[in-house]
């Protein structure tokens, strides 16, 4: 049975994975050219920015959709409402990680049941939208040599990976740990004073 500590460390990791998410919809550093000490450009979920001018501007623009790159803009897009998606379906696990740890020994008897697939859920949405940046990043003639994955796909690809972990985790100890405060069995004393008399 899972105990309370174990969900409790659950919702501190579920908490620094929502942070991170969110850090990697913030942060316009998805795909960066130049080098690591050296960036020159940056573009993020929503915005595109250039160290050499100082600025940054929305992305994707029109420009960036016209003809034949309509495909690269809904792709990009996509991942926008896929890692968003993502960080409302983290604040729900965080909401359930409270109600189950307050709830008392039952909720935590059987709230497994229902975080571990929300975690799982919620590691294979931020997958499937780091999956895409990857294959555009592969893929898409914009990206040539000097482009490199950078800071907001790392900690997406932590996130994920600690969501999909920490939901295996709460359902391991679920199956594998004895019940919490188990009862033990009280001694009949008619059964007990029976068996001494033979």
């Amino acid at each position: 049975m899972t105990r309370r500590g174990i969900y409790t460390f659950g919702f501190v990791v579920t908490l620094a994975c929502t942070a991170m998410t969110i850090a990697s919809i913030v942060e316009p550093r998805w795909l960066s050219y130049g080098s690591n000490d050296k960036r020159q450009y940056s573009m993020g979920l929503h915005s595109r920015c250039s160290t050499v001018t100082g600025t940054c501007k929305h992305f994707p623009q029109y420009d960036d959709c016209v003809g034949d790159k309509w495909g690269f803009c809904s792709m990009w897009r996509t991942v926008g409402f896929l890692l968003s998606f993502s960080v409302v379906v983290e604040l729900c696990m965080l909401v359930s990680f409270i109600v189950i740890v307050v709830g008392g020994v039952q909720r935590r008897v059987t709230g497994w049941k229902v975080l571990s697939p929300l975690l799982a859920f919620g590691g294979i949405v931020q997958c499937a939208g780091m999956a895409i940046v990857a294959f555009l990043y592969d893929h898409d003639e914009r990206f040539f040599d000097g482009w490199y994955l950078d800071l907001s796909f790392t900690l997406a690809t932590i996130s994920w990976s600690l969501l999909v972990l920490t939901g295996l985790g709460i359902a391991a100890s679920a199956i594998y740990l004895p019940a919490e405060g188990d009862y033990e069995l009280i001694p009949d004393p008619l059964f007990t004073s029976d068996e001494t008399e033979q």
